[in-house]
């Protein structure tokens, strides 16, 4: 396909509610390039300076990832660092000192340390180590230390550490030998919230005492579910957790220390995906996974009602975080139609202000198409959510192909925020039904597990009875339906073309799983404390569980597949190696399968680089239109 650098107009029908057999009017729709839906930039983070006057983010503006000041005031952004090659996460700035944090790895092995960037522009690696992966675990009372987790003494298990920034001395406050995860810490750094995983929907929560040593299970075994920390008072009387025990749903808990009684705080008909209180306890923040986006609740802990701020159209609150004096909020939302932008809300004029434009300017958003929630009827009746994206185009006279798109996972979801590639293809003409199939998360415990140790059965299923949903809809060309996903869902696209060879017309597999029993063989080290509940959940390869997993991995059965495949991969990927792609390419090329592959050399387990997804993303759509649209792809 030749990718155009201008603006294509174009004439289509749209599909309108008409009266059977009246045509649908014509409107002009603006097709846009891959460099131009790359145009875009994606920003995180989003901390707040000492002062509250400037935010710290990261922006692949640049096209990578790297840390920039936006001025609340103006809006005005100014680039702090300029990495080239690897992608740089905004932490926050050093309390008092107007240094900053940031997370890297490189080139997306997952390996990550926490670099300082000081007034000079001088930039320390605080967390060095070839294997030692760090992550922030936040800051002490004082604001003088940072709290850390390191795996360096031991690469499955990550410890607790204390550094102080004034000297970078640090000391360890809890070494973890037994695989517990670090779920939170009183103020006063005496107790200490730890979880152990059981499955992948089952923990067990528990209270750690350092001066004395005991430990105090919070979960109740009578009751198993999935509990996790969600913060302690600061006068050291209560601790927050969330759980779906004896429910459903997740619903946030405060648990007295010195009583034992527990309060239910939040519970609805979805889950509590997590809460915290700003910084001297005015506000509690809790974040509801509400069919497919997030609904946020701010609770004014002094009047016990909610704060009423403005509702953005169709707005998904990714994050928010409120200012230390609790006189701002700052908010990352996005919409379906375009990426995340900052906001800042102010507590005491009510104000919400938009700090950023992420849309690329050359694009029109009315030429975008929002998400849509939709339900669909498995072939055990069970029924299925799913996000339907469907293009301004379709209509009876103009029939358009789709895709079946497939999250990762498994027990990921598919929701109705942004993306770059989805709204690039379905403007290139394609409908995408994005199905949360049965083990997606977000839909209830009963149907998160209705996947476990039947991965590439019914949860494949679920994703054919989406294909059969879309060849229902009177605009979609029933006989050109492909099949698209990334991590599990490019395993379920390879399940998808080697075990339903007839169903899919063509399948694009973006660093998927092939070979179940090298992928859960090869977890990386720090896995470790998750590798029981990750067996649990898709089977023990040491096992008699090796027989079900050879069954369902699509590199052993590689001469059914009969429909072109593409393959994308990063040489990186700790989770899924580029083996897994090697040999999946080689085979299909063996049996004279069309297939593509493109490998990113400086690409892990998601690509970051806009370059290498201009690249590859582009391609993808080259290789539908070849062999779904059934189209010459311009070269």
């Amino acid at each position: 396909m030749k990718i155009f650098s201008f603006l294509l107009i174009v004439f289509f029908l749209v599909s309108c509610n008409t009266e059977k057999g009246k045509k649908s009017e014509p409107v002009k729709v603006k097709e846009y390039t891959i460099e131009q839906f790359y145009g875009n930039s994606r920003i995180s983070g989003g901390a707040f300076s000492d002062d509250e006057s400037i935010l710290l983010v990261s922006s692949d503006e640049s096209g990578i990832f790297n840390l920039y000041e936006i001025n609340i005031k103006d809006g005005f952004r100014k680039q702090v660092t300029n990495s080239a090659e690897e992608s740089f996460f905004a932490i926050g700035y050093v309390p008092g000192t107007g240094e900053m944090l940031y997370s890297a790895d490189k080139g997306g092995n997952e390996i990550n340390h926490i670099y300082l960037l000081d007034s000079e522009g001088t930039t320390t690696d605080l967390t060095p180590g070839e294997k030692a992966k760090s992550g922030f675990a936040g800051w002490s009372e004082d604001k003088k230390s940072m709290y850390f987790l390191s795996n360096k003494r031991d690469p499955r298990y990550f410890d607790l550490y204390k550094m102080r920034m004034a000297d970078k001395k640090q000391e360890m406050l809890y070494e973890n030998t037994k695989g517990y995860e670090f779920s939170g810490m009183s103020e006063d750094e005496k107790i200490m919230a730890l979880s152990k995983s059981v499955t992948t929907s089952e923990n067990r929560l528990f209270l750690y005492y350092r001066d004395s040593g005991d430990m105090k299970e919070i979960s109740d075994p009578e009751k198993p579910g999935s509990y996790s920390g969600s913060g302690f008072s600061k006068d050291g009387k209560d601790f927050f957790y969330i759980t779906d025990a004896d429910a459903e749903f997740s619903y946030l808990v405060k648990y007295d220390l010195a009583t034992g009684n527990r309060t239910t705080l939040y519970k609805t008909d979805w889950d509590v995906m997590y809460s915290y209180v700003s910084e001297n306890e005015k506000y509690r923040v809790v974040a509801i996974n509400e069919d497919g986006k997030n609904t946020l609740i701010i609770l004014d802990n002094t009047t016990e009602k909610e704060v009423d701020f403005p509702e953005i159209p169709d707005g998904d609150i990714v994050a928010v975080s409120i200012s230390e004096s609790e006189d701002k909020m700052r908010l990352t939302v996005g919409t379906s139609k375009s990426p995340n932008n900052l906001y800042i809300y102010d507590f005491n004029t009510g104000e919400m202000k938009k700090l950023t434009e992420t849309l690329n300017p050359q694009i029109n958003k009315d030429d975008l198409v929002a998400a849509e929630v939709v339900r669909f009827k498995s072939f055990d009746g069970l029924e299925i959510p799913a996000i339907y994206y469907k293009p301004h185009t379709a209509t009876e006279e103009n029939k358009v192909p789709a895709l079946v798109w497939v999250h990762g996972g498994p027990g990921g979801q598919s929701r109705t925020g942004y993306s770059s590639l989805i709204q690039y293809l379905v403007n290139s003409g394609y409908a995408i039904l994005a199905v949360n199939n049965r083990g997606s998360s977000g839909y209830g415990k009963t149907f998160y597990k209705k996947d476990d140790k039947n991965h590439g059965d019914k949860d494949l299923k679920d994703c054919i009875w989406g294909k059969k949903w879309l060849q229902e809809q009177p605009y979609i060309d029933a006989d050109k339906i492909g099949i698209i996903g990334g991590s599990y869902g490019g395993y379920m696209t390879m399940a998808a073309m080697t075990f339903e060879p007839e169903e899919f017309k063509a399948g694009v597999n973006i660093f998927g799983v092939t070979n179940w029993l090298r992928t859960l063989r090869s977890i990386p080290p720090y896995w470790e404390s998750f590798r029981t509940a990750l067996y649990e959940e898709l089977g023990d390869p040491n096992t008699a569980d090796s027989v079900r997993l050879r069954a369902i991995s699509p590199l052993f059965h590689a001469d059914q597949i009969k429909n072109p495949v593409m393959v994308l991969q990063g040489a990186n990927d700790p989770r899924v190696l580029q083996v897994e792609s090697d040999e999946i390419v080689e085979a299909m090329e063996q049996n004279n399968i069309p297939v593509e592959y493109i490998v990113f050399p400086d690409e892990g387990h998601g690509f970051v680089k806009k370059e290498n997804e201009i690249r590859g993303y582009g391609e993808i759509r080259s290789f539908l239109d070849t062999f779904l649209k059934g189209e010459v792809a311009e070269k």
